[in-house]
């Protein structure tokens, strides 16, 4: 079986969650990926590199100023990347105001998607297929990438192991809390329901890859976070 590599690179003052994907039997080969892209991407490039890495996907999340600030230099730098957008999302990549740059005095856009996808749509990465999920709540369109059962040969962790599956949740479930919604375009019971519906019924050995803070599992939130005790 194929392996995968994935390597976390944190960035910016709001320390967000950068991943990079990697299949094969060592970094350096084909076939990377990269999970949202925040702001002060530099640590990111540098990685991409030093590793001899070129991206041939850029996956977003959602739209918000702090997972697609960095998507500019990304694109500028490796222009052939395919930049894919949630489509309810795609709107804020070119509105301050609708990503949440603007209310804070900053001006950020990101180019226009080169595909835009939607719940229930399938994404291959060198034969692992990712499918993406339903986490709108934080954000109008938001959506989580999740692998069901890849071989994990990840630089971060002292061995390889195999997992029972990974998702990348962006800003809607973090290890014991979920994404706020007292923001334009949240919305509370929609996002609890849909972390219910599309995350929780998901082995509980997943590993939850967040946007910001640590990774935890489906597992341990579906026991431990306050915000989804039913």
């Amino acid at each position: 079986m194929k392996k995968l590599s994935i390597r976390c690179i944190v960035v910016g003052d709001l320390m967000t969650n950068c991943y990079v994907l990697t299949v094969g039997s060592k970094e350096g080969q084909n076939h990377c990926w990269v999970v949202d892209a925040g702001m002060q991407p530099e640590p990111l490039l540098e990685y991409l590199d030093k590793s001899n890495l070129t991206p041939e996907r850029i996956l977003l999340t959602h739209g918000h100023a702090d997972h697609i600030a960095g998507v500019g230099d990304l694109k500028q730098r490796y222009p052939q990347a395919i930049l894919t957008v949630p489509h309810a999302e795609a709107a804020m990549l070119s509105d301050p105001m609708m990503n949440m740059s603007l209310p804070f005095g900053l001006h950020i856009t990101a180019p226009p998607p080169d595909e835009t996808i939607q719940p229930g749509d399938e994404l291959n990465l060198a034969g692992l297929i990712w499918k993406v999920l339903d986490v709108s709540g934080h954000t109008p369109g938001a959506v989580a990438y999740y692998c069901p059962a890849p071989e994990i040969d990840n630089p971060d962790r002292n061995n390889s192991t195999n997992s029972t599956g990974i998702v990348f949740t962006g800003d809607a479930l973090f290890a014991g809390s979920i994404g706020r919604t007292d923001i334009p375009g949240g919305d509370y019971q929609r996002l609890v329901k849909n972390i219910h519906e599309n995350l929780l019924s998901l082995p509980d050995s997943t590993r939850v890859l967040p946007g910001h803070g640590p990774e935890t599992t489906i597992g341990a939130e579906r026991r431990l976070n306050p915000f989804l005790k039913t």
